[in-house]
């Protein structure tokens, strides 16, 4: 399994990206996984920004970033994280994470990371 995160770079406040996380090598059908985007800012522990579940289509997000993100499935192996209204504490890496399962759960394969740098 293989997980390609990109889209990160250097954005003023109050500006916009949208990350892409592409699946590869998946044994089961994309459907099949939840597909979470993660966080970590330097001295930080690694944190969860979001998460999909793919039968049902539940999506969940961390009191930080609701009604600024969101996530989507664009098309299978495709997760999307529209991020909007940065603000320079959304800063750190971002992850991508996969797992097989029906319900809410920590991921078991991981994405390289891609940096995000909010900052006038």
């Amino acid at each position: 399994v293989m997980l390609v995160e990109s889209g990160g770079g250097l954005v003023q406040p109050g500006g916009s990206l949208r990350l892409s996380c592409v699946a590869s090598g998946l044994p089961r059908k994309f459907d099949e996984y939840v597909m979470s985007w993660y966080r970590q800012a330097p001295g930080k522990e690694r944190e969860l920004v979001a998460y999909n579940i793919g039968v049902s289509g539940k999506t969940r997000y961390a009191d930080s970033v609701k009604d600024r993100f969101h996530i989507s499935r664009d098309n299978p192996g495709n997760t999307s994280l529209q991020m909007n209204a940065l603000k320079p504490e959304d800063t750190a890496v971002y992850y991508c994470g996969a797992r097989h399962s029906n319900y809410a759960c920590v991921p078991d394969h991981w994405g390289q990371g891609t940096q995000v740098t909010v900052s006038s």
